[in-house]
């Protein structure tokens, strides 16, 4: 009784509501990975672990996605050198991209004051909604130099339109 209060305490209590049946196809498929892992010495695919339960891959992956902790769009991937590498830096904006709302604002004058590799990697990562390291790969520099120069616009544009 005690550990099934516990578990509807940590079922009802998560940040994101999962189904009960999708929570429970999700501990089987971890149960069923150590089982194979132990039996195998080697870690087992999604097919496998979707064969020794009987279900399809994508219940499997929908299942073990679904259990997952939230991480915040804010969380640090990476840090080097005191530039730390958050989760939307790494998120492509298609929806901005497509509807190209920048362009609509007042910033063009601002914009236009910058030297023309701060303007570049503004137009790539706003108007074209590209990820720094995107930017990084094609003006072939780091990601890091990438981050800097942006925050650099950033506040020349900020001081400007103040």
């Amino acid at each position: 009784m005690i550990i099934g209060e516990i578990r509807r305490y940590l079922r009802d209590n998560n940040s994101i509501r999962v189904s009960r049946s999708l929570r429970d196809t999700a501990y089987k498929a971890i149960s069923a990975r150590e089982t194979l892992t132990k039996k195998n010495q080697k870690e087992p695919t999604v097919g496998e672990i979707a064969e020794s339960l009987n279900l399809p891959k994508e219940d499997i992956v929908l299942a073990l996605d679904a259990i997952q902790s939230p991480v915040s769009l804010y969380e640090p991937v990476y840090s080097e050198g005191g530039d730390a590498l958050y989760v939307v830096d790494q998120i492509s904006d298609k929806k901005n991209r497509e509807e190209r709302w920048v362009e609509n604002l007042s910033l063009n004058e601002a914009i236009h004051r910058l030297p023309d590799r701060e303007k570049n990697i503004v137009h790539l990562r706003f108007f074209e909604g590209k990820t720094q390291m995107e930017v990084a790969e094609e003006i072939h520099i780091s990601q890091a130099q990438v981050s800097r120069l942006e925050k650099s616009a950033l506040k020349s544009m900020r001081n400007y339109l103040n």
